[in-house]
C-alpha cells in the first residue's frame, strides 16, 4: 500500500473517531436545554410519579447533574426536557441525540462502551429473582423445570441465562414486556419467578402494595453497577462527573438515598465503597 493511500487511511480513520465525539455541551450551550432520558418503570431508581412527573434515586442525581452543568456553562437557566425511553430504545435515544443523559438503572458493560459512554457509577446491584412467598422458592438449583420472566435486550437476561447455563439448572426463560405483565404474570402462577436487578424488584412490590406476599431467591446472579449513559464526548462526561463528585463529596447523596431507599437500610460495605471512591477532588 502507498503512503499516500495509507495517508488517506489514516484520515478516515481519524474522521471516523471523531464523529462519534459530540459536542453536548456545545448542543446544551445553543439550546439553553438539556435533554435527560428516564425510565417510567424502573423504581426505585427511575419511574413516573403519581403526578406523572419523573421521580427517583438517578432522576434525582440527573437533577444535581443538569444544575452543575448549569453553573459550569454560565448561560442562566437551562431548561429540562424530560424524555421518556424504555429498556429496549435507550441506547438508540442516546446515539441519535434525543436524549444527552439517560438517568435510569443501566448496567456498565465493556461491550456497551463499543457504542456509548457512561458516567462514574452511581450504585451496584446484582440480578435476583422474584417468586410468590408461597412458592417455597429458596434457591436457583429449585427453579430447576419452572419458568422465569424476564425483559429482553437486557444485561439481566444475558447474565440469567448464563446463570442457570453454568449451574445446569433447567428452567425456561421467557421475555415479559414490563413490571406490569411481570407482576400480573407472576400472580397468576403462568410464570414462577421474575428476573431483575434486586433493588428494581424490592421497589416494585414496595409499589404494588398488595395483599400479595412475595420472596426473592437467596442467591443473586450477577453484579451489576449502573451509571448515567451519554454519548462519547470527554468534556460532557466530565461536566457530569465533576457534578457526581460533587454529590459525593458534599453528603448529598445520602439525603438522596434515604429519599428513595431509605426502607432498605443503610448502604451496604460496598455501596458505601462506590461513595466515597468517586469523592474525586477538583
Amino acid at each position: 500500500m502507498s503512503k499516500t493511500l495509507w495517508a488517506l487511511v489514516g484520515l478516515l480513520l481519524a474522521f471516523g473517531v471523531q464523529a462519534q465525539n459530540a459536542d453536548t455541551l456545545k448542543k446544551i450551550r445553543s439550546s439553553k436545554s438539556i435533554a435527560l432520558g428516564f425510565r417510567a418503570d424502573s423504581p426505585p431508581f427511575s419511574f413516573a410519579g403519581s403526578d406523572g412527573q419523573p421521580a427517583g434515586y438517578s432522576v434525582d442525581l440527573c437533577k444535581r447533574v443538569a444544575a452543575g452543568v448549569e453553573r459550569q456553562l454560565n448561560v442562566g437557566t437551562l431548561a429540562v426536557k424530560w424524555v421518556p425511553v424504555t429498556a429496549a430504545n435507550r441506547f438508540d435515544q442516546i446515539t441519535s441525540g434525543a436524549v444527552d443523559l439517560e438517568c435510569g438503572n443501566t448496567t456498565v458493560t465493556l461491550t456497551r462502551q463499543e457504542r456509548v459512554d457512561f458516567s462514574n457509577l452511581t450504585f451496584v446491584d446484582g440480578g435476583a429473582i422474584l417468586v410468590l412467598a408461597e412458592s417455597k422458592l429458596g434457591r436457583l438449583g429449585d427453579l430447576a423445570g419452572k419458568t422465569v420472566g424476564v425483559k429482553p435486550g437486557t444485561t439481566t437476561e444475558q447474565n440469567l441465562k448464563t446463570a442457570l447455563k453454568d449451574k445446569l439448572i433447567d428452567a425456561k426463560v421467557v421475555s415479559v414486556k414490563d413490571e406490569t405483565e411481570a407482576l400480573a404474570a407472576l400472580n397468576d402462577k403462568r410464570i414462577d419467578g421474575y428476573a431483575a436487578d434486586r433493588l428494581v424488584l424490592v421497589g416494585n412490590v414496595i409499589r404494588a402494595q398488595g395483599e400479595t406476599k412475595y420472596g426473592l431467591i437467596q442467591e443473586q446472579f450477577s453484579y451489576d453497577p449502573y451509571a448515567l449513559m451519554m454519548r462519547r464526548d470527554p468534556s460532557f462526561r466530565l461536566a457530569v462527573n465533576r457534578a457526581l463528585s460533587q454529590t459525593y463529596r458534599s453528603g448529598a447523596i445520602n439525603d438522596i438515598f434515604n429519599r428513595w431507599l431509605a426502607p432498605l437500610g443503610k448502604p451496604g460495605p460496598l455501596l458505601e465503597a462506590m461513595f466515597f471512591l468517586n469523592t474525586t477532588p477538583e
